[in-house]
C-alpha cells in the first residue's frame, strides 16, 4: 500500500512540475512576444505559423529525447557546429527579446552616462557570451 502511495506522489510531483514548466515557457512566450518579434524583424508575418511550428516540434522533440534516453550521435563536426550554431541563436534571440522587454541597455546607459558608448556596450555582452559559452563548452563539460 505503501509503495502505491510513493508511486502516486511521484507521477503527482511529475505531472506538477511538468505542467508548471510548461506554463512558464508559453508565459515567458507570451510576455516577450518572441515569435511576433522575430516576424517584425524577418519581415516575415505569413511565416509566423512556420515558426510556432518550429518552436512547438523542437520541445517536442527534445521533451520526448529526454523521456526516452535517445541521444544523437553525429560523426559529422559541421553538422554539430550547425546545431550548435541554431541553438545559440534561440538563446540569443530569448536574451535580446529579455533585454528589449525590460529596457535594460537604455537604463544601463542612461545611468551610467554611456549613451555614446551603446555600441561598444552591445560588443562586449556579445564578447562575454561568447566567451562564456565556450568556456563553458571546453572547460566544464569536458
Amino acid at each position: 500500500m505503501i509503495e502505491f502511495l510513493q508511486i502516486g506522489f511521484v507521477i503527482f510531483l511529475a505531472l506538477s512540475g511538468g505542467i508548471v514548466v510548461g506554463t512558464s515557457f508559453v508565459a515567458l512566450l507570451v510576455i516577450f512576444d518572441l515569435i511576433p518579434r522575430l516576424a517584425q524583424l524577418t519581415n516575415s508575418y505569413h511565416l509566423s505559423n512556420v515558426f510556432e511550428t518550429a518552436l512547438i516540434s523542437g520541445a517536442l522533440y527534445f521533451t520526448l529525447t529526454d523521456f526516452l534516453d535517445i541521444q544523437l550521435h553525429l560523426p559529422i563536426p559541421p553538422l554539430i557546429g550547425f546545431i550548435g550554431l541554431l541553438n545559440g541563436m534561440f538563446v540569443g534571440m530569448l536574451a535580446a527579446a529579455l533585454t528589449e522587454v525590460m529596457n535594460v541597455l537604455p537604463i544601463i546607459a542612461t545611468r551610467l552616462s554611456l549613451s555614446r558608448a551603446m555600441v561598444a556596450l552591445m560588443m562586449a555582452m556579445v564578447i562575454g557570451k561568447t566567451v562564456g559559452s565556450f568556456f563553458d563548452w571546453l572547460i566544464f563539460q569536458w
